[in-house]
């Protein structure tokens, strides 16, 4: 199936989020090379699971993540108006923690960088519910930045330990989903990592770390060079 391209646009500041279908093709030879790399180690910041982060040495892994970004380039260029990129951190990531042990961070949307050409691009592996997109109801914000850090953070934090353990995934007393995205076998997703966002993790989500059964996503962060 031929690869189909499309532009959204997220919020009240209307921010551009690329979507890619039919992108790699046959995803189960990926899968494959996350499962060489198994067991995955768990991740050191708020992502509730293991994360197995690919370097240059891993040499087949990483031809992937390289091939990803050259393909996806031309859309990535276009649509945040960037001449050229450099890669922050590429990983298979698989979420593993059950919804009742998620610790307050976990609870709500999160943000990857403040960097204003700081992006996501997130590949779906196996079907999922996806990702969604929010706007914190109190302050308004969509888009966390250096200059609205301190006022989300002063609320979000008393608010986190006031939410019972739990995925967000719709409109609840603290934030509004503003936008989603279905996890599509073999979609490309592309956004800026500013955005509060967070995965859907429903309830028949498989929680393990095994790579050939579990939720697994590969994971790239890029910035402006």
């Amino acid at each position: 199936m031929m690869r189909r391209a499309s532009l959204l646009h997220i919020g009240r500041a209307s921010v551009p989020v690329v979507v890619i279908d039919n992108f790699w093709g046959d995803t189960a030879p990926i899968l494959e090379l996350a499962a060489a790399l198994a067991p995955f180690p768990p991740a050191t910041n708020n992502y509730p699971g293991v994360r197995r982060v690919i370097t240059s040495g891993d040499r087949v892994a990483y031809a992937y993540i390289d091939s990803v970004l050259e393909c996806a380039a031309p859309y990535i260029c276009q649509a945040f108006a960037m001449e050229s990129f450099q890669i922050g951190e590429a990983s298979f990531s698989m979420i593993t923690t059950p919804p009742g042990d998620l610790a307050m961070p976990q609870r709500a949307p999160h943000f990857d960088s403040l960097e204003n050409q700081y992006l996501a691009v997130l590949h779906y592996l196996v079907p999922t519910a996806g990702t969604a997109f929010y706007r914190h109801r109190e302050t308004g914000i969509e888009e966390v930045t250096a200059a609205n850090l301190n006022a989300y953070v002063a609320t979000a934090k008393a608010q986190a330990a006031a939410t019972p353990p739990g995925y967000i995934l719709d409109t609840n007393a603290y934030y509004e989903r503003i936008g989603a995205l279905e996890g599509l076998r073999d979609r490309l997703v592309i956004y800026p990592g500013r955005l509060l966002h967070s995965a859907l993790i429903t309830p028949d989500v498989p929680l393990n770390d095994n790579p050939r059964t579990g939720r697994i996503t590969s994971n790239i962060f890029i910035k402006n060079k």
